[in-house]
């Protein structure tokens, strides 16, 4: 029996849907090493800060007191503006091309945590804390140097009036920064989420429109080979179950091939103008 052949080749569909699929897999690693590197790293950071209790320190606002100011009042002692001739620059912009600095004053408000039970400099968040870390917060910038010290000062009175001496929930790190306190994350468990759920998604996504791919291919070429194979097995069937001395005579004889008896008789082969010629005549 001759060898079956299956054509193996994908069609342009299937060469599509392999290469849709070969992309989302890059982009799920590609998104992978991008995401972990900006976004993953600093959101292990920021969750191995541990939450504790902290409460306002009167003490260090003592300790500390504003040089060459008058005397501040009572609620002074529990917040106090440090060095508020020292003014920090901040970059603000005014349109497209349009770029300036401003100063404001910096507040510190150093406060007690459980964790330690030591005095330390409380911050916003972490990215206010590299952006200054000698200021417990630092205001949006503006061009006007008054409004970014009302935004200091607001916060100021917050801490003064609000809070006081109430505890409330920080964050602080133990082996990176023993002296600091975040009053707030900037990262979140939903940004650990996200960094990893959507590059898996993307890579499983395009191993599965791959594999299926693959495995509808592979499938449909089985098909084809056992539909070639049925097909020679009947054919063979057929020449088996036909007679063998029928077969003989239509291999022998050309003429019974042909379909018009006619054609097949013997007088057909007499000249046109042939004249029978009878048995007596040529016994005579």
């Amino acid at each position: 029996m001759a060898k079956i052949r299956v054509s193996y080749e994908y069609s342009e569909a299937e060469d599509k849907s392999i290469r849709l699929g070969l992309f989302l897999i890059a982009c799920g690693i590609l998104s992978l090493f991008i995401l972990g590197f900006c976004w993953l790293s600093p959101t292990l950071q920021s969750l191995q800060s541990k939450p504790a209790n902290c409460t306002v320190s009167p003490a260090a606002s003592s300790e500390l007191p504003p040089p060459l100011l008058p005397e501040p009042p009572p609620y002074k002692e529990v917040v106090s503006v440090l060095r508020p001739e020292e003014m920090f620059e901040c970059v603000f912009t005014c349109g497209a091309d349009c770029k300036g600095t401003s100063l404001y004053p910096c507040l510190q408000i150093f406060v007690n945590n459980s964790e330690s039970n030591s005095v330390a400099l409380l911050h916003f968040d972490e990215q206010q804390l590299v952006l200054n870390p000698k200021c417990s917060f630092v205001p949006p910038c503006e061009r006007d140097n008054q409004k970014n010290r009302d935004s200091v000062l607001w916060w100021e009175d917050y801490f003064t009036k609000e809070v006081n001496s109430q505890s409330f929930i920080c964050f602080f790190n133990q082996q990176r920064r023993p002296d600091d306190v975040l009053w707030r994350r900037s990262h979140d468990t939903s940004v650990l989420l996200h960094c990893v759920l959507w590059p898996m998604v993307s890579l499983l996504l395009g191993t599965l429109i791959v594999l299926l791919t693959v495995c509808a291919r592979s499938l449909a070429v089985r098909a084809e080979a056992l539909q070639k194979r049925k097909c020679s097995y009947e054919v063979c069937q057929d020449l088996s179950a036909m007679p063998p001395d029928r077969c003989g005579s239509k291999a022998r004889d050309p003429l019974t091939t042909n379909s018009d008896p006619e054609l097949s008789s013997p007088s057909r082969t007499l000249p046109l103008f042939a004249v029978p010629v009878r048995r007596r005549d040529r016994e005579h």
